[in-house]
């Protein structure tokens, strides 16, 4: 199944990001295009879910992107890789819950590849690292489907800073942590697009 792959070496803007899944999802509803996948990074910005709360921004001052897809408040900057997707769900599954089990199986897949250990959570939605008592999120995933078109996506944290974290509760978790990959396990981490790619292809076809 042929499904457009797009990588972005240029920061891209929010707004901008958001009109073309947009506009993918009625194309390809009306069948008049592919599929997608897009890799990107974001200059500096926050976004909020449709249930995001404003005790969970502690920086007044912040500029908040309101956004259509599910979740909470999370940052987006450079060092932190956005996977979008529109996916056409009518071919396959018509489960949500399926779905973002691929995502989910994908990362963890590609991390594995990396020789980290991390795991899903059901009562917090994302990817994690560490034991019980030390865990700490690696990627966020936020979705909505439209005519049983999944679009939006997930992202993972590779060598961004930690710091914008602070202003806010990261989807809505005051008392979790936020981590990335480097501060994990320092290596070269150049393919893991790629890499992820494949893993989330492969999954999405099983």
């Amino acid at each position: 199944m042929s499904i457009e792959i797009k990588k972005s070496n240029k920061f891209i803007n929010y707004d901008y990001a958001m009109n073309f899944l947009e506009k993918r999802v009625n194309k390809i509803h009306e069948k008049r295009a592919k599929e997608i996948l897009w890799v990107l990074e974001h200059p500096n910005i926050y976004t909020a879910g449709t249930s995001y709360k404003n005790n969970e921004i502690f920086d007044k001052n912040l500029k908040i992107i309101k956004s259509n897809r599910g979740g909470k408040i999370t940052w987006h900057g450079p060092g932190q890789k956005v996977f979008y997707f529109v996916i056409n769900l009518n071919k396959r599954k018509k489960d949500i819950r399926n779905f973002v089990n691929i995502i989910e199986k994908s990362i963890i897949d590609t991390l594995t590849e990396y020789n980290i250990k991390s795991f899903a959570d059901r009562k917090n939605i994302g990817i994690w690292t560490g034991n019980n008592s030390n865990t700490k999120k690696i990627a966020a995933i936020g979705l909505k489907v439209k005519k049983w078109i999944a679009y939006h996506g997930f992202c993972i944290n590779i060598n961004n800073k930690l710091d914008p974290y602070k202003k806010i509760s990261p989807c809505g978790l005051a008392n979790k942590k936020i981590s990335s990959l480097m501060k994990v396990k320092k290596q070269n981490y150049k393919d893991l697009s790629n890499k992820l790619i494949k893993n989330f292809l492969s999954n999405l076809e099983k």
